[in-house]
């Protein structure tokens, strides 16, 4: 059955009412805010699994299934994904004893499944009315050093600020977040960098010491300094660059200019990638590891100039190694690793002679796709975020070119490049070579050939190979000599 958390709060009140059984959590705490949520938590002090069955045959069938053998908790989810409801056992032999166990006071407030007055015996209510993120228990951060992240997350989505006691406890114990599994940590760092309050979030990370834990990559760009060109420390230029990119989320027409596309690009960025994030979540995470191997690579040379050079190259690896230390998927480290190893693409092509030539767009676009759209706004928000020396010409430069660029990738990623016109093995009997990879440079000359209209049919296309072949002879003919 779907039908919403309606179906679900039903379907619990029919199962559950001669139970003692509660409603906890988020579904309190967002109900007394006026939100609703799809994710409901139950505690019951019977049989979670007997309760979980019953509350699955009252809601018309959905899926139960134990969430975990050594906890007792099991799931009840709706078919089609709407809703959700966790049944846990009561802990602590008493409802207020499992309050008081929880992470903060907004979180341990009950409702009776059978209905009558909440059960607050934290002041969870008043500490929401007054915008106040408080600890359940003095020990509630060494019990589980997670909460101090979660702090974060729901002072982001709750719109709440941690009281300075709280706020202190959250300092002293968040290196314990280094015993926390990576899987726990990015599921609410996930959620961090996705807000649209990411930049608060960061900043609170920072000043309570959790991103030199969480995210070290992040916290070593601090004070990093760089060259003329640039009005911030590699640590604010991150920042700003990620500000762009929620810019562009919210206006694309805005930040690209009315002769873009900014319909595709908005559809783009919405589209789900992995791990439950759209490509646009995923290009937040490119903006803020994109300039991870600064530290690594920065040198000063005899003139003064500070260069990071392979920043790129070092940066992917680094990008990803972080994702993979918080079990990201394979699909989301390719892709972010990728945008951090071609982000500076484009700029190099900004100094070569415009309208840029369609092989030069045809060379790079093959390199970065499949992200070919992805890394081209990512060079946007760069570029933006740099606004030193010279900065007013370079920009405009660099968006003249962009905007070319990003109607080729769509386009590309649209249809792909043209079909080709000769197989290998076909191309290699008619020149009369073996196959190997002579043939694949042949095909890949003639994609170029193709792409730029050099070449439109087969004819030409062998004419073009066979003349290309016979360049090839000859250059290798007079190295030789030499």
């Amino acid at each position: 059955m779907s039908g919403g958390p309606e179906t679900a709060r039903r379907a619990i009140g029919a199962a559950l009412a001669g139970e003692e059984a509660w409603l906890v959590g988020g579904a309190t705490r967002d109900r007394a805010l006026g939100r609703e949520t799809s994710d409901l938590d139950v505690v019951v002090a019977g049989s979670p699994e007997r309760a979980a069955r019953a509350v699955a045959q009252a809601a018309g069938g959905a899926a139960c299934f134990e969430l975990s053998a050594d906890f007792g908790g099991w799931r009840v989810a709706a078919r089609d994904g709407s809703w959700q409801v966790d049944v846990q056992p009561l802990r602590g032999g008493s409802l207020r004893a499992d309050l008081a166990l929880r992470d903060f006071t907004v979180n341990a407030i009950a409702e009776p499944v059978a209905g009558g007055a909440a059960v607050d015996p934290l002041g969870g209510r008043e500490d929401l009315a007054a915008g106040r993120l408080r600890l359940a228990a003095p020990e509630a951060f060494v019990e589980d050093p997670l909460r101090v992240l979660r702090l974060v997350r729901l002072a982001l989505e709750l719109d709440l600020e941690a009281d300075a006691e709280t706020a202190m406890a959250a300092q002293r114990t968040a290196r314990g977040l280094g015993s926390v599994s990576g899987e726990r940590i990015f599921l609410e760092l996930r959620r961090i960098v996705g807000s649209p309050r990411v930049l608060e979030g960061l900043r609170l990370m920072g000043s309570l010491g959790i991103t030199a834990v969480v995210l070290p990559e992040l916290e070593g760009l601090r004070g990093v300094e760089q060259s003329r060109f640039h009005h911030l420390d590699v640590y604010g230029h991150t920042l700003e660059a990620l500000g762009r990119a929620l810019e562009l989320e919210a206006d694309p027409a805005g930040v690209l200019g009315e002769e873009t596309d900014a319909e595709a690009v908005g559809a783009l960025l919405g589209e789900p990638l992995a791990d439950e994030l759209t490509r646009g979540e995923a290009l937040r995470w490119g903006a803020l590891l994109h300039d991870v191997a600064k530290p690594l690579t920065r040198a000063v040379g005899a003139d003064g100039r500070v260069t990071f050079l392979e920043h790129d190259v070092r940066g992917a690896e680094l990008a990803r190694g972080a994702l993979a230390r918080m079990r990201a998927s394979e699909r989301l480290r390719g892709h972010v690793g990728a945008l951090v190893r071609h982000h500076l693409r484009l700029g190099f092509l900004v100094h070569e002679p415009q309208p840029l030539a369609r092989r030069a767009v045809f060379a790079y676009l093959s390199l970065t796709a499949p992200v070919e759209v992805d890394v081209t706004l990512l060079s946007i928000l760069d570029r933006l975020a740099t606004r030193g020396e010279r900065a007013r010409e370079s920009i405009e430069a660099h968006m003249r070119l962009a905007r070319r660029m990003l109607g080729d990738a769509l386009s590309w990623r649209a249809a792909g490049p043209p079909a080709g016109l000769w197989r290998g093995d076909e191309l290699a009997d008619a020149l009369g070579i073996a196959t190997g990879p002579r043939v694949g440079r042949l095909l890949g000359e003639l994609a170029a050939a193709q792409y730029s209209g050099e070449v439109a049919t087969r004819e030409q296309a062998l004419a073009h190979a066979r003349a290309f072949l016979a360049a090839g002879a000859s250059t290798h003919d007079a190295s030789t000599r030499g």
